[in-house]
């Protein structure tokens, strides 16, 4: 293979573009069949290059010899015949270019490197060489040449093709081969304008016979996922998965350049989002990368280039009416400018007499390119076009426009007016962004308080409060009142402090926070006038759900029914609807869930009525809790899927109970053992969640990837680490299938050291130090601690079994602590807790240190399966079956053991659980595979190589009893087996000679 460029050797697996290669190893006939000639047309960056790396190492590996050349841009110094040129002298250095063949054709050696001449006009003159005897004598060597092997003559980058080569390549198509040789032509379709040279002569090769031309389109969103991964293999946020796709297009080369740039900073979303997408001035792109898309800009005249950045201003898409108020052109001149850009594939029109760039990195290539001071002028016309009402706008246009032309009061007041217009399309995300902006320029900038257009500084932060918090981000709603509450003067009024406290509390109490709801709905209430008006009736309302969340259900049943009242006499539907629902789930929690059962049904179907989401939404999740909490996993699912669907139908897939819901179906499905269900439902691929909601999905894809034995997935656990300071159940979830990742790859520091951590930081946000899941978290940590003991020394046994009991004793304390509160334990709690005295039984028996009796132990792991097929949980059942089987084959019950372990090995296999799998070998439950010599096979059994491998480690007969939950007098009819089979009188000599004959390493 002839090629010049190395670096293509060492590129990147070729990724989405299988079909393309497979058209095209077929239509150059590397599969049998032979065509002359395929044309390749791409966008710069598409992959046109990497798609012939991949079929030139196709080519040889079928035998055929590959001779390439490329075209370079030398501007107006072309030389001619250059890809040409390279085929001949990379022939000649690898000596395929004989002196025979030299002679034959002679005129091919005014081609070589050596040889060459150039000419200003691009054209090879000799007295000697005529042009028709280059052609003939270029067609006999490939003709030659193929009669030994076939050949394939790839011409690179054909756009910046000098006129000889262009009529060199229109020879060798046109004639075509006796022999095998074929001919692939790429070419950048984006350059090919009106007026490029190549543009008429692709028109006639393509009419020739046997010609054929491929298109390569952009790669599909997921293919450039797959690229990002390769080229950035660690964990990535989907936000910043999402922000290199969308900036792409589809072009791999704009991928590879933006996780490059993005590699360089602190944060990928950080780096990729300081320029023109962020509204910053700056360059937010990678230098290299807008050299390349400016090029085409330098192309053009003056009038071109300044519509082009105006045009750049104005984001990916403008109408030509709104341009043709910001560009100082006559309307003749703007359209030839115009259709410069057009024809030099910069523009491209669109719908609604309006033009595009090509692609939207262009457009931030360009505004980069703009000097301060043209930005300013630039979006001052705009903004001036827009109030005009001359031209068609929206408040969001004209809200940017403003700000970057700092006309600051019109920029609040057109993002408030663009935040209202996002919130009645279901728009929460672009609300919040637009509420957001209104507010930092609001108390950036000190609007004077009698200035026309100053708004009411509350009544915005209310409003930015809710969008944020339906957008998924409570926390980040939180933090906006709380600095605003932290500005409020002196001079300010109760009421605003009012008003400003009931947006903390209901902030609040959507998210796991350390701010206390019902201290600030009490102060509230203290600080506006008692009366029947909407503010108070709202805020009661919140008042009952404080009390409710800090266990005072006497309380919040009472403030509930006051808001029902009162929601009545003033006609707000919406607000007895919220107070209905916490009533119905206060008779949940009084244990009366028929009741509420009938409640939520009825809340639910009212609210759809109403339209009321955020209601309806709250429901059907209490409604999925009912269920779960019974233990009635099918009809939990059914509910948490629809509520599910719902969030997404009406744009509120992140907001507070839409995304509780999803996450609830992904738990749901994990313990019913549907976990390819659990797998797709936590898949955020093209989604843009917000951190918090990708963490708390991501932390139930580790709970599966916990129970298949991934520990690979432990790289995600820093970025769902970040978010353990702001949500309980992510902390829960992730930390527990921590514990289990570190377990089983037998790295119990690291297994309790998760364990502590969770507790510390659970107990932080929550105030509660033996809160519920301390009895679950007890139970697996246990568990890791008994395996441990089975093959520890007898003085670190001891500490485990000390710390089994602390684990025992915080188990005991969440339990009293939940009776405490006259809200019992669920199926799930019942089956956890007889997990914990499962565990620290086992923990006991195998640590030798005051072990329970057999009936005991039985009967405890037995309690476990039965609770957890209670509750439902498949995993958990199989777990404890695994568990129960080894004890019980322990103390003589083999028939019983084998019903189990058959029983767990089912679900095992059906789970894909690598852990379980591997403790069901353990038990002896399947031939294991050893690599020991013949002579072990023959000589020891499996078991007795095990046995004699813990006798090396100076095991007693009840040390590896326990550790192999068989009886002490079995292992001492393995031990009796093993002396026999090794002549050996002792365990000592026994030792010896398994090491001495290679059964032992060591």
């Amino acid at each position: 293979m002839v090629d010049v460029s190395g670096e293509l050797s060492t590129m990147r697996p070729l990724v989405g573009r299988a079909r393309e290669l497979a058209q095209l190893a077929s239509l150059v006939g590397i599969d049998g069949r032979r065509n002359p000639a395929v044309l390749i047309a791409g966008d710069a960056g598409v992959g046109k290059t990497r798609l012939l790396v991949e079929l030139r190492g196709r080519a040889e590996q079928a035998g055929w010899r590959v001779l390439a050349g490329h075209c370079i841009d030398f501007g107006d110094s072309a030389l001619p015949y250059l890809p040409f040129s390279e085929i001949f002298g990379g022939l000649s250095a690898t000596g395929m270019l004989t002196p025979a063949l030299a002679d034959e054709f002679p005129a091919v050696r005014r081609l070589l490197p050596g040889r060459r001449q150039l000419s200003g006009v691009g054209d090879v003159q000799s007295e000697n060489v005529d042009r028709s005897d280059l052609y003939d004598a270029t067609h006999g060597v490939f003709a030659r040449l193929g009669e030994q092997a076939p050949v394939l003559v790839v011409i690179e980058d054909a756009h910046w093709a000098d006129r000889s080569t262009r009529d060199m390549v229109s020879f060798l198509l046109a004639r075509q081969f006796s022999t095998p040789v074929s001919f692939v032509v790429s070419f950048r379709g984006d350059d090919l304008h009106r007026r490029h040279p190549l543009r008429s002569t692709v028109a006639q090769w393509t009419r020739l016979p046997g010609v054929h031309r491929i298109q390569l389109t952009p790669l599909p969103d997921p293919d450039v996922r797959r690229l990002v991964h390769g080229l950035h293999p660690g964990p990535l946020p989907e936000t910043d998965m999402h922000t290199i796709v969308a900036r792409a297009e589809g072009n791999a080369f704009f991928a590879e350049e933006l996780v490059s740039a993005a590699g360089l900073t602190t944060g990928l979303t950080t780096g990729l989002t300081t320029g023109r997408t962020a509204g910053v001035a700056g360059r937010g792109l990678p230098e290299d990368l807008a050299d390349l898309l400016l090029v085409r800009l330098d192309q053009l005249d003056d009038p071109a280039r300044q519509t082009i950045r105006a045009a750049s201003a104005a984001g990916r898409r403008v109408s030509h009416a709104l341009l043709s108020k910001v560009v100082d052109l006559d309307p003749r001149a703007l359209d030839v400018a115009l259709r410069a850009a057009v024809e030099q594939n910069l523009l491209v029109s669109a719908r609604e007499e309006s033009y595009a760039f090509r692609h939207a990195l262009l457009a931030e290539a360009v505004y980069d390119d703009l000097l301060p001071g043209e930005r300013v002028r630039l979006h001052s016309a705009y903004a001036s076009a827009l109030r005009s009402r001359e031209v068609g706008g929206t408040a969001a246009e004209l809200a940017r426009h403003a700000r970057a032309a700092h006309d600051i009061p019109i920029a609040i007041k057109a993002s408030i007016e663009a935040g209202d217009d996002a919130m009645s399309v279901g728009g929460p995300d672009e609300a919040a962004g637009h509420y957001e902006l209104a507010l930092g320029l609001l108390t950036e900038h000190r609007v004077a308080d009698d200035h026309e257009e100053r708004p009411d500084l509350v009544s915005l932060t209310a409003k930015a409060s809710d969008a944020v918090t339906a957008a998924g981000n409570p926390h980040r709603a939180l933090a906006l009142v709380e600095d605003q509450l932290s500005q409020l003067s002196a001079e300010s009024s109760d009421l605003d402090r009012a008003r400003l406290l009931l947006a903390l509390a209901k902030a609040a109490l959507l998210g796991d926070t350390s701010v206390n709801a019902l201290q600030a709905t009490t102060e509230a209430l203290a600080l506006i006038p008692a009366g029947a008006t909407p503010l108070r009736a709202t805020l009661l309302g919140v008042h009952a759900r404080a009390n409710a969340d800090r266990g005072r259900d006497d309380e919040a049943s009472r403030w509930a029914i006051e808001t029902v009242a009162l929601g009545e006499a003033l006609d707000m539907p919406r607000l007895v609807a919220d107070a209905t629902t916490t009533l119905a789930r206060l008779d949940q929690r009084a244990g009366d869930p028929e009741e509420a059962k009938r409640a939520f049904d009825k809340i639910i179907a009212q609210a759809r009525a109403d339209g009321d989401v955020m209601t309806e939404l709250r429901g059907m999740h209490h409604l999925g809790g009912l269920h779960f909490e019974a233990g009635q996993l099918t009809d939990a699912q059914v509910v948490y899927s629809h509520a599910t669907g719902r969030a997404v139908e009406t744009g509120r897939p992140w907001a507070p109970y839409g995304l509780d819901a999803r996450v609830m179906a992904a738990i749901v499905a994990y313990v019913a053992g549907n976990w390819d269900d659990v797998v797709a439902i936590t898949d955020v691929s093209g989604q843009l969640p917000p951190p918090l909601a990708e963490a708390a999905l991501g932390a139930i894809s580790l709970a599966v990837a916990a129970g298949r034995g991934g520990v690979t997935a432990l790289e995600l656990l820093p970025h769902v680490r970040a978010s353990w300071d702001r949500d309980v159940m992510v902390t829960i979830w992730s930390g527990a299938a921590a514990i289990d990742l570190h377990g089983d790859a037998g790295d119990l520091d690291r297994a309790v050291a998760v364990h502590d951590d969770v507790v510390a930081s659970v107990t932080q946000l929550s105030e509660v130090e033996y809160f519920q899941a301390r009895v679950r978290l007890s139970g697996l940590l246990l568990g890791q601690l008994a395996a441990e003991a089975a093959r520890s020394t007898a003085t670190d046994r001891a500490g485990l079994v000390l710390r089994g009991q602390e684990l025992l004793h915080a188990s005991d304390e969440a339990v009293r602590r939940v009776a405490r509160r006259k809200r019992p334990f669920g199926p799930e709690g019942r089956a956890w807790q007889a997990r914990v005295r499962a565990e620290q039984a086992r923990l006991r028996w195998l640590s030798g240190i005051d072990p329970p009796d057999e009936d005991e132990l039985v009967g405890v792991w037995q309690q476990s399966v039965t609770a957890f097929e209670t509750f439902g949980h498949r995993f958990e059942v199989a777990r404890s079956q695994v568990r129960l089987a080894a004890v019980l084959r322990a103390t003589g019950r083999p028939t019983d053991a084998r019903e189990m372990v058959d029983a767990a090995r089912a679900t095992a296999q059906r789970l894909g659980s690598a852990p379980l799998l591997a403790e069901l070998r353990a038990l002896g439950s399947r031939p294991a595979r050893r690599n020991g010599a013949a002579e072990r096979d023959k000589t020891l059994t499996a078991r007795e190589a095990e046995i004699l491998a813990l006798v090396a480690e100076g095991r007693s007969n009840a040390d590896i009893a326990r550790q192999l939950f068989i009886s002490a007098k079995t292992v001492s009819v393995h031990v009796s087996n093993i002396l026999a089979k090794l002549g050996a009188s002792g365990r000592t000599e026994a030792v010896a000679v398994a090491r001495r004959r290679g059964l032992l390493s060591g």
